[in-house]
């Protein structure tokens, strides 16, 4: 195994940045996840002012991964298992524009693969894909008590209800049900 990997990062928001980031967490090759905040007008929001709506941020995990081990492409393969990118500003029960999908690139190489995961991905779906591609601005990390929400709550309602589903639904190993 390799010790010190070169690390490439990807930036994803589709629904709320806990489900997202409990399942990368889960995927080998995926070296960190950080919950946070991007697409905004705001420097550092925080979650209060990202939820309360008008700042323009995204709920958005950064992956660190390393590309020896997990491709771009193969990222975005699991992200469109994980989210409905199909309804605007929305994940279930979770309304507003900081719940939308959005792939955020961070060069022009990311872009390309982003533009053909999400060709191939709207055969999977009836309705069309909502999901933006976008240049990735700066990212903020969330707060403290939002990171590895999912490990350090499993048995937390939303966590059961909504993302240990998606998690055994992706074929992740989900936790306590």
């Amino acid at each position: 195994m390799n010790e010190n990997p070169r690390v490439e990062h990807a930036f994803l928001a589709g629904g709320c940045f806990w489900c997202l980031e409990a399942a990368y967490l889960r995927v080998p090759g995926v070296v960190e996840v950080v919950s946070g905040y991007m697409g905004g007008s705001r420097e550092n929001p925080g979650y209060e002012e990202v939820c309360g709506g008008g700042t323009g941020h995204a709920e958005t995990i950064r992956i660190g991964y390393d590309p020896s081990a997990l491709s771009y492409a193969e990222i975005l393969e699991l992200f469109w298992k994980l989210h409905d990118p199909t309804t605007l500003d929305r994940q279930g029960a979770d309304v507003g524009e900081h719940y939308r999908s959005v792939i955020f690139y961070v060069d022009e190489g990311q872009r390309a693969v982003a533009r053909s995961s999400l060709a191939a991905a709207q055969a999977l779906f009836d309705a069309p894909i909502v999901t933006e591609l976008l240049p990735a601005p700066r990212f903020w990390p969330a707060e403290d008590y939002h990171q590895q929400y999912f490990d350090l709550h499993p048995y937390a309602a939303y966590c059961r209800a909504v993302i240990a589903p998606k998690l055994r639904k992706a074929g992740l190993a989900a936790g306590p049900s």
